[in-house]
C-alpha cells in the first residue's frame, strides 16, 4: 500500500508541477519567488548603516582623465549635500590597480562603492565579491553580468550613434574614417564603438552585433580602415593617428571615443600640417577639443555628464547606505543621456560648464 501511496504522490506532484508549476498543496500557499526589486531591497537592508552613523562610500574610476576631474567635483560635493565620507579612486595603471583599490576599501569596510569597470566580462567575479560585502553600483561604464545593484550613465551604444551621424555630417559623400579609444574591454567603448559603426552604415539598430574591430569594412560610400586602442597610453594613441595617417593617405575622418583621444589626434593633424584636411569627431569635454570645435578644426564631440555621474553615484549610494531601497531604479539604469556639442552650442556649453564646476550645484546634461 505504501508504495501505491508514493506513486500516487509522485504522479500528482509531477502532473500539477507540469501543468500548474506547483505541488499537491494549495498552490495559494507556496511563497511568491522573489523579484530582483526584493532581492536589492534585502542586500540594501543588510548592509545598511547605523541610522546614526556616517556612510563612507567611494567612488572608482577605470583611469585618469579630465573627465574624472570633473565627475570627482560632482562625487565631492553630493558628500557636502548629503554628510557622507567621499573618497576618490583613480587607477593609474589598469586593471590590477583598480583591483587592488576595490580591495583595499572592502579592506577598510567601505559602506557603498560606484565603480567605473574596466574589463566587466572578466571582474564579474570580482565585481560580486565587492557586492557581497557592500553596496555596489557601476557608473560610466556597466557590467550588467555581476551582481551590482544599477547603473548610472548613458546608454553608449545610443552616445556612439550619435557620433556616428557627426561623421556623416562631416563626410556627406564618403570617404576613409579609423576610429581610436583607450580600450575594448570596457563595456561603454565596445558599445560606443558599434553605434557609431552601425550610424555611419546606416544599419538598423542591433545593440548585440559584434564585429572584428581591426577588419577593414566598407559599406556603400563609407570605410572604416581600423579601430586602434591604447590602453590609456598617452604616447601610443598619438602615434596611432600618425600611423593611420602615414598608412592611409586617403584618410578622411578621425573619431575619438575617449576623452583624450580627439586632443592627442589633434595633435597629430597638426604636426603632419593636416588640421582642416582630415575631419576629427570627438567625444567628451576636453577643453581642446572645445576649442577644436570653436576654430573649426573639431566637426563636433558627444558629451556625457561626468560631474552628475558623480554626483548622483554618491548621492543614490548615501541614500541606499540609510536603507532606502526604493531610490533605487525599477529599471536597473538611471540614464544621464549624452548631448552633441558643434559650432552653434559650444559657447553656452562652455559656459554651463564653467558655472557647474564653479557653483558645485547638480545639474542635467541640456
Amino acid at each position: 500500500m505504501k508504495r501505491v501511496l508514493s506513486s500516487a504522490v509522485v504522479g500528482c506532484v509531477l502532473v500539477l508541477m507540469v501543468v500548474n508549476g506547483t505541488s499537491c498543496g494549495d498552490a495559494k500557499n507556496s511563497p511568491p519567488r522573489a523579484t530582483p526589486r526584493d532581492r536589492q531591497a534585502r542586500l540594501v537592508k543588510e548592509h545598511a548603516v547605523n541610522p546614526t552613523a556616517q556612510p563612507r562610500i567611494a567612488f572608482v574610476t577605470n583611469g585618469i582623465a579630465e573627465f574624472w576631474v570633473i565627475a570627482q567635483r560632482g562625487a565631492e560635493q553630493a558628500g557636502v549635500d548629503t554628510g557622507a565620507t567621499v573618497t576618490v579612486h583613480m587607477p593609474a595603471e589598469g586593471l590590477a590597480d583598480q583591483k587592488r583599490m576595490l580591495e583595499d576599501l572592502l579592506a577598510q569596510g567601505i559602506d557603498g562603492i560606484a565603480v567605473s569597470p574596466i574589463d566587466p566580462t572578466n571582474q564579474v567575479e570580482v565585481l560580486d565579491q565587492v557586492a557581497r560585502r557592500t553596496l555596489l553600483i557601476t557608473h560610466d561604464s556597466d557590467a550588467p553580468a555581476s551582481a551590482r545593484l544599477t547603473y548610472i550613465g548613458l546608454d553608449n551604444y545610443d552616445a556612439g550613434r550619435m557620433a556616428g551621424k557627426l561623421v556623416k555630417e562631416a563626410l556627406p559623400d564618403g570617404g576613409e574614417i579609423a576610429i581610436f579609444v583607450g580600450r575594448l574591454e570596457q563595456d561603454n567603448a565596445r558599445r560606443r564603438r558599434q553605434g557609431a559603426v552601425d550610424e555611419i552604415f546606416g544599419r538598423a539598430r542591433d545593440e548585440s552585433r559584434v564585429e572584428d574591430p581591426n577588419t577593414p569594412m566598407t559599406v556603400g560610400k563609407y570605410t572604416i580602415l581600423n579601430t586602434l586602442t591604447d590602453q590609456f597610453d598617452r604616447a601610443k594613441a598619438k602615434a596611432n593617428v600618425e600611423d593611420m595617417m602615414s598608412a592611409n593617405p586617403n584618410l578622411a575622418c578621425v573619431v575619438g571615443l575617449f576623452t583624450y583621444n580627439p586632443v592627442l589626434a589633434l595633435e597629430a593633424l597638426r604636426g603632419a600640417g593636416k588640421i582642416g584636411k582630415i575631419k576629427v569627431v570627438g567625444f567628451d569635454e576636453a577643453p581642446e577639443t572645445l576649442a577644436g570645435i570653436r576654430d573649426g578644426s573639431v566637426v563636433g564631440t558627444v558629451v556625457q555628464d561626468p560631474y552628475n555621474y558623480g554626483y548622483r553615484s554618491m548621492k543614490l549610494l548615501d541614500a541606499l547606505c540609510r536603507g532606502k531601497a526604493d531610490a533605487l531604479p525599477a529599471s536597473g539604469f538611471v540614464d544621464i543621456p549624452a548631448v552633441t556639442i558643434t559650432p552653434a552650442n559650444v559657447e553656452a556649453f562652455e559656459a554651463d560648464l564653467k558655472k557647474t564646476l564653479a557653483g558645485g550645484a547638480e545639474k542635467s546634461a541640456k
